[in-house]
């Protein structure tokens, strides 16, 4: 037996490595409990604690930003009566789904995969990973690999370099890694952003501070809706759980579905019919302008506010909304360029994400490193010239789990029709000489324009094409073929025989 043949067989081998443990990774792992019940796998978490998102930000009022029935899992209803869940609730549910399909049991904590590579030779991946405190690095292997690992960094966020923050007295912190112990209690707080995260936290932490005054350079569409769904509560009430929950997840689909359309039709009626929104909570005498953004509705993506709090808390006088831009930070809080000064005894940077796909692992196919933006997208999930790798990412016009629930059961169709034509490797192929390249997403939020140039690009044509669209992509990943010419198919090379001793997970 060669030497490489030996190293192979001592490395643990399983069918599946799962890469994160958050809401689409359990997910994952429960799709193969399901559909591929003969297939081993592992999960391999970075952190301590499963949960992603939803364990990481610990930030007051973090919550959904879409329902929980199309949120949830389509196999796991959602039993809550609050349609827009908080994190907790959220967590809860990521964990007891994990516990109630025996997949917690399959998680390795503190795995930290740094490099993935792929050996067609063997026709396998190849994982390296850190693990414990001491760093230590361990190899597995795999036959397909599976990445739900979200899409930013978990180590930091993104913030401005703004002049004078080293002036500041008070205390500057950033959601994305909230201090337990911060007490903000008759505090003076100023929130720095308008996305979804500052849109939460407002109204949140006016519940127990002096004041909160939301700066923005620029506003964001501001969309109210209730906590609570009173038609999926009734059909809870009249029909079985799982026929209510599956009525639920469609009627909110379509309903999402149509509003985005419209909105992307004619812009100008749904900014009438936002705006006519802000003026029914607020009042005409309110100054319309931060509520009304440059960009037309989802250029970047619409900010829900349950039960409008947000907008009662500015007509309870305990929120102000400020548009402009800072000029320098100050000892006592923020002057900005419009000459207003903003007094502060905590100010919080809501300024968003780093975008980094698959925790920044390095990729290597036959010894070659991958180059992302060299790739074409291949039904939202896999990349052109990449054997036996999906990743799971969502829809940026709807929830996050109604793809990422799609890409689970593709894989699961994939491995099963695999094992029954004998193949052992699928690869994504670009075939069609007239496809054409254009960027991934179509969102101009400054998270993703900062980082556009690092992301694989999209085809003109299907499937390299990413609909954005539920509807369609079902179609597509749950009924369409899955030997479409464009994937390409292979058995077994006969050199992954040497290694055909590795163990079983």
């Amino acid at each position: 037996m060669s030497h490489l043949a030996s190293t192979v067989a001592r490395v643990e081998h399983v069918d599946v490595i799962i890469v994160g443990a958050g809401l689409s990774g359990i997910g994952g792992a429960c799709h193969l409990r399901l559909e591929c019940p003969r297939k081993s796998f592992i999960i391999l978490e970075g952190r301590e604690t499963m949960g992603g998102t939803w364990d990481l930000f610990r930030y007051p009022g973090v919550r959904s930003d879409s329902d929980m029935y199309t949120l949830g899992y389509r196999f796991r209803p959602w039993r809550d009566p609050k349609a827009i869940a908080d994190g907790p609730a959220i967590l809860r549910y990521i964990r007891e789904t994990a516990a109630e399909y025996g997949v917690d049991k399959t998680i390795r904590y503190n795995h930290r995969v740094r490099r993935i590579s792929w050996s067609s030779d063997h026709a396998r991946w190849t994982v390296e990973a850190e693990t414990g405190p001491d760093k230590k690095m361990v190899q597995l292997t795999c036959n397909f690999l599976y990445l739900c690992t979200g899409y930013y960094q978990y180590e930091s966020g993104y913030t401005p370099e703004w002049p004078g923050v080293e002036r500041f007295r008070g205390t500057i912190v950033h959601p994305q890694k909230w201090p337990t112990n911060l007490d903000y209690t008759g505090k003076r707080v100023v929130v720095i952003g308008s996305g979804a995260t500052a849109i939460t936290l407002v109204p949140a932490m006016a519940e127990r501070a002096a004041h909160v005054t939301m700066l923005q350079r620029s506003p964001s569409y501001v969309v109210s809706r209730p906590a609570e769904d009173k038609i999926a509560n009734f059909f809870r009430r009249v029909l079985p759980d799982r026929a209510a929950y599956m009525l639920t997840r469609w009627k909110n689909v379509l309903a999402g579905a149509f509003f985005y359309n419209l909105a992307r039709k004619r812009p100008e009626l749904f900014k009438w019919m936002v705006a006519r929104g802000v003026r029914n909570q607020l009042g005409e005498q309110y100054d319309s302008r931060h509520f009304t953004p440059p960009y037309n509705p989802w250029d970047q993506r619409l900010c829900l506010v349950p039960d409008a709090d947000l907008f009662r808390a500015i007509r309870e006088g305990r929120v102000s909304v400020v548009t402009d831009h800072i000029d320098t930070f100050t000892e006592d809080g923020l002057l900005l360029k419009s000459g207003e000064r903003l007094e502060a005894d905590i100010i919080v940077t809501a300024t968003g994400l780093v975008l980094r796909l698959f925790s920044g692992m390095q990729l290597v196919v036959d010894g070659a490193p991958v180059d992302l933006p060299k790739t074409l997208v291949y039904k939202g999930m896999m990349f052109s010239d990449i054997p036996n790798l999906a990743f799971a990412v969502g829809y940026t016009n709807a929830s996050w789990t109604l793809k990422c629930d799609l890409a689970a059961e593709y894989v699961c169709r994939l491995l099963n029709h695999m094992d029954h034509r004998g193949y052992s490797i699928c690869t994504p192929r670009v075939n069609d000489a007239d496809i054409e390249e254009e960027p991934v997403i179509d969102f101009n939020s400054g998270y993703i324009l900062r980082s556009l140039h690092t992301l694989p690009r999209q085809g003109s044509k299907i499937p390299w094409r990413l609909h954005q669209n539920y509807v369609r992509d079902l179609s597509m990943m749950r009924y369409g073929r899955l030997e479409d010419g464009t994937m390409e198919f292979k058995s077994a090379p006969v050199a992954r025989r040497a290694g055909a001793g590795a163990s079983r997970g």
